[in-house]
């Protein structure tokens, strides 16, 4: 009984000990070595303790594989958790890739770069075996004049008291950068011009979206007229606020400051909300025309319009209109209300 159970115990370990055949081909069918799989691969400088997954013991890590060390010398896998770091000296086929000096869009071009003029064999538009005679007939688009004419308000006012009619109106004509421009705004009730301010500006543009005015206004109304010389600049500020700033200089000493803000909410395609605000300064008090010195007015008004097309759009609105200090006290003085509601009807257009 013992022996048999010896001999049994006997086959069992020699099972074991057998290889299985499928390792055993595997093994044949990819005789790779160090030296094929790798051949320039240089592990001297690799550092496996500082891999922060692997044991901080590792003895049998630490075979030397120097003699199948390639082109890949210095290769510091110390500093695999940062490979955006270390990219900067890269070599690649002998080349040095300096991704430092890599420019994708913008910057200056490079010295090398061809000119742009240099393939048009010398020809330009007004010389060579294909220019026409006489002046030169191809023009850019800010070599021509153009003209818009554009009706902010027009618009009926009724107040608890009386009703009027109001205009805001600008156009200009010119080019790109260079336009003459003609503002005019004002009121009239009872069949008389109450208030009337116009100006006319040279207009550049400075920036996109900004021009710088200069030019003359014009008051006339009740009152005597005054003249002004006027500066300031008009445009879109960010975030899309339409912006009409402006100083004046009159005559003994006057001086005005003008300040209006608008801004265009779509509440649809064609539907549009439009808050506007307008503030006025006055330098030295004009008792004859009813204006005080500092702060004289100010407006802040709510239209929603209706645009059938972008040139043509009547509107509906409100707007509050109120006199401080000085200019204040002149309308108190003349039996004048310092602050009215205006409920407003009206069109804007241009072309």
């Amino acid at each position: 009984m013992m022996n048999t159970r010896m001999k049994l115990l006997a086959v069992v370990l020699a099972a074991l000990s057998v290889s299985p055949a499928w390792a055993q081909t595997d093994a044949t069918a990819m005789p790779m070595t160090t030296d094929d799989a790798m051949p320039a691969m240089d592990h001297s400088g690799m550092d496996h303790s500082t891999m922060p997954d692997m044991p901080a013991v590792q003895p049998e890590m630490k075979h030397d594989m120097s003699d199948s060390m390639g082109g890949m010398l210095g290769m510091d896998h110390g500093n695999a958790s940062a490979p955006q770091q270390s990219m900067d000296g890269m070599s690649q086929g002998g080349n040095t890739m300096d991704q430092g000096k890599m420019n994708m869009q913008g910057g200056s071009a490079p010295a090398d770069a061809r000119d742009p003029h240099a393939y048009s064999g010398g020809y330009t538009l007004e010389s060579g075996p294909y220019s026409r005679p006489g002046p030169r007939e191809l023009r850019l688009g800010d070599e021509h004049n153009f003209g818009s004419l554009l009706v902010d308000r027009l618009e009926r006012g009724y107040t608890r008291d009386s009703n009027d009619t109001a205009y805001d109106m600008q156009a200009w004509f010119g080019r790109d950068y260079d336009r003459l421009v003609f503002k005019a705004e004002g009121d009239i009730a009872k069949g008389k011009l109450q208030e009337a301010r116009t100006e006319l500006l040279w207009g550049h543009a400075i920036a996109t979206f900004w021009d710088t005015q200069a030019g003359m206004r014009y008051d006339s109304g009740v009152g005597p007229d005054r003249g002004w010389l006027a500066f300031g600049v008009q445009g879109l500020a960010p975030y899309w606020f339409g912006v009409d700033a402006a100083a004046y200089v009159g005559n003994n000493g006057r001086t005005a400051l003008r300040l209006g803000t608008e801004y265009e909410l779509l509440l649809t395609q064609k539907l549009v909300l439009q808050p506007r605000v307008e503030v006025n300064w006055y330098g030295k008090s004009d008792a004859v025309r009813g204006v005080g010195a500092g702060l004289s007015e100010a407006q802040a008004g709510l239209r929603l319009r209706y645009e059938f097309t972008r040139q043509f759009a009547p509107y509906i609105g409100v707007e509050r209109t109120g006199k401080f200090g000085q200019t204040a006290n002149l309308a108190r003085a003349e039996g004048e209300s310092t602050g009215v509601t205006r409920w407003v009807a009206g069109v804007r257009f241009w072309f």
